[in-house]
């Protein structure tokens, strides 16, 4: 009975990320907003039998998409968040999102890049006044979305911190706010937005070339540009959100401070295993078998000391004694 009461004491819920309520309501914003001037392109450019803007529009359709899929990471992440078959919580369903939406990036990347070199070859008549009008309506839908979706706001988050060892000490938490660490799923919709608005300013740039100087090359070459823009934020996005989903942040800062905290410390220690892994914005879990000739040091004062960096909100160690 006395070995229930004490389990039960220390199980607590292992949720380490609040979500972001504020980038999900903006995204679904920009998602709808995207949703409607994709409508629009397409049947604008249907009626005024305009390819560019018809084009626009299915392109447009890609960022509607992965819109959605970040609006669907976010619910999903709230859904599940209290699910216990999610060891360490479900923010890593935001940064899937994250990294799938950067291959979608990739993909129209390709899309903008054969598209821009068949013009090269094969150019085709543009009707540029219907073009560069709703091109520079699509511009102000793109600019709205990325002010909507700009990370600046929503990420500062109020927090709970959780310190344990196995079998070993009392839970401790700890109320904190934090302005770091980035939500790599608002960032996927901020690039799908930003890479759109970028199509956007250098479609009109062309456009504008081709109905006043006549260079009507300009089109096509500044479509191979914004394939190569977004393939580097593309890239950027998939190396980012795939460090997280691959747990491959031991070159990570709070590395160093479990170091020298445990290593440095008043007692003569040494790590003999170490792993840290991020489960939530700014949030790393450890785990740490510590090697010690102190009889005394034991896994709650390991924990107690590391408690000064807040960003450790899972600590498990274990201690092992020298002969």
């Amino acid at each position: 009975m006395h070995l229930d009461a004490l389990a039960a004491a220390r199980r607590h819920e292992h949720r380490f990320d609040d979500g972001n309520p504020l980038a999900e309501r903006n995204t679904r914003r920009a998602m709808w907003l995207t949703v409607s001037m994709m409508l629009v392109e397409i049947l604008g450019g249907w009626w005024f039998n305009s390819m560019a803007v018809l084009a626009d529009g299915w392109h447009m359709s890609s960022h509607a998409l992965a819109l959605g899929l970040s609006v669907f990471a976010y619910r999903c992440a709230r859904r599940y968040a209290h699910d216990p078959r999610f060891a360490f919580g479900t923010w890593k369903i935001e940064i899937l999102a994250g990294y799938t939406s950067a291959i979608a990036l990739l993909g129209v990347a390709a899309l903008m890049a054969v598209q821009s070199l068949h013009r090269l070859w094969v150019p085709a008549p543009i009707h540029y006044n219907e073009a560069i009008a709703i091109a520079a309506v699509g511009l102000g839908v793109n600019l709205l979305c990325a002010w909507w979706l700009h990370d600046s706001p929503g990420h500062a988050h109020h927090h709970h911190g959780h310190g344990h060892g196995h079998d070993h000490g009392d839970h401790h938490g700890h109320d904190h706010d934090h302005s770091h660490g980035h939500d790599l799923n608002l960032r996927s919709a901020y690039v799908h937005v930003l890479a759109d608005a970028a199509t956007s300013v250098l479609a009109i740039v062309a456009l504008l070339g081709g109905k006043l100087l006549g260079l009507t090359w300009l089109d096509p070459v500044m479509g191979l540009v914004g394939a190569v823009l977004v393939t580097v934020w593309a890239i950027g996005l998939l190396r980012d959100s795939g460090r997280i989903l691959l747990d491959a942040q031991m070159d990570a800062p709070v590395v160093v401070e479990v170091r020298e905290v445990i290593e440095q410390g008043p007692w003569p220690a040494r790590l003999a295993d170490l792993h840290v892994w991020q489960v939530g914005r700014g949030k790393y879990a450890v785990a740490a078998s510590v090697v010690t000739s102190d009889a005394t040091l034991d896994p709650d004062t390991v924990r107690q000391a590391l408690a000064i960096h807040e960003e450790l909100v899972h600590v498990t160690v274990e201690i092992h004694r020298s002969t």
